[in-house]
């Protein structure tokens, strides 16, 4: 059995960075679906789909305990959620936006 060592942070951080390389070949929302299915067990998958359905509720001003109510995420979650909406690193709202962008030209 293979003995587990902890990473260093610069091993940490090229790794993350080499799994973000690895998100931006995709090219298409089945490569991206295929991808994340071989990566993540289904719970963490639907965690992040959980996730991301979140932010565009939050972002239609709807309620914390009306998100839980439809999705079934912990009101807690949502709190953490609306939190890295509001003061994260922007990633949330540069994805939704640019969601936006290809629903109006119709490319999604």
């Amino acid at each position: 059995m293979k003995e587990h060592r902890a990473l260093t942070a610069r091993q940490e951080a090229l790794a993350e960075r080499a799994l973000f390389g690895a998100v931006l070949t995709l090219k298409s929302i089945e490569e991206c679906r295929s991808f994340f299915r071989d990566l993540c067990t289904p719970a963490e998958l639907q965690a992040l789909a959980d996730r991301w359905a979140v932010v565009g509720l939050l972002q239609q001003g709807v309620s914390y305990r009306e998100i839980s109510k439809q999705t079934g995420v912990s009101v807690t979650t949502i709190g953490r959620v609306a939190r890295y909406l509001q003061n994260g690193n922007g990633g949330y709202t540069l994805a939704a936006d640019r969601m936006k962008g290809h629903r109006a030209n119709g490319s999604l």
